[in-house]
């Protein structure tokens, strides 16, 4: 079984013209054509916390939302939001709180495919190092503490520039760190801030991230993906 994963960080919709355009940043999800996608900031930080992408027109595409959401106009849990193929059986939806002073969470979804169960979540870490160590933290040990084994994807905007030292340290024996490449800024990317880390149970078949004229300017960052492959027990 291979899945493609992605993650994309797409800034309230809001492009590097400045014009919140939904519909150019379902053009960019058409062109990644993942079949599991974490979105972060995909939905407003004030009032009802509505999401930038109607869900009308969400409807329209070959996705559906994982329910986390708390409020009826949201599609996420924080801006974390996530996206699966309508063949996809959606098991479960959660929304993560983690320890930060700034509002912070993740979107946690549950998925059976070919009758395997999978695990994926979605988030934003902190900009400051040590509240994202506490943030990946409290990640794994939800993981931990979850009933059954299932191979699980952990993907997002991590602010981590380094591809393995600081808070990425805490993923240890067991989970792989995919940093496809440069993501930010979108237009002359520099930093590898988005991330795909994937439990022992899988294994990378391919990652990129996914440059083009119009992801350059849909957003202040690019999309990464990675196809990944479970492992046969």
């Amino acid at each position: 079984m291979q899945l493609t994963f992605a993650s994309y960080n797409i800034h309230k919709a809001v492009g590097l013209d400045r014009k919140r355009d939904p519909e150019r940043i379902l053009s960019v999800l058409n062109e990644i054509d993942a079949d599991i996608i974490a979105l972060q900031e995909a939905d407003r930080r004030i009032g009802e916390r509505a999401s930038v992408l109607p869900r009308a027109e969400i409807d329209d595409t070959r996705w559906r939302v994982i329910e986390v959401a708390k409020r009826p106009r949201s599609i996420g849990w924080h801006g974390n939001a996530l996206l699966v193929r309508r063949d996809l059986e959606v098991v479960s939806g959660e929304a993560l709180d983690l320890p930060t002073l700034e509002p912070r969470g993740a979107a946690c979804g549950e998925i059976m495919i070919e009758g395997k169960r999978l695990r994926v979540i979605g988030t934003h870490l902190d900009l400051s190092g040590l509240r994202r160590r506490d943030q990946i933290r409290s990640l794994l040990t939800f993981v931990d503490e979850c009933a059954g084994d299932l191979p699980t994807v952990i993907m997002g905007d991590f602010n981590q520039w380094g591809r393995s030292t600081g808070a990425m340290r805490e993923f240890t024996d067991g989970w792989r760190i995919i940093t496809p490449g440069r993501s930010y800024p979108s237009r002359q990317p520099v930093a590898t801030l988005d991330r795909i880390v994937a439990s022992r149970h899988w294994s990378l078949v391919g990652a990129e991230v996914h440059h083009t004229g119009l992801s350059a300017v849909a957003s202040d960052h690019l999309p990464i993906m990675a196809t990944l492959a479970l492992i046969k027990k």
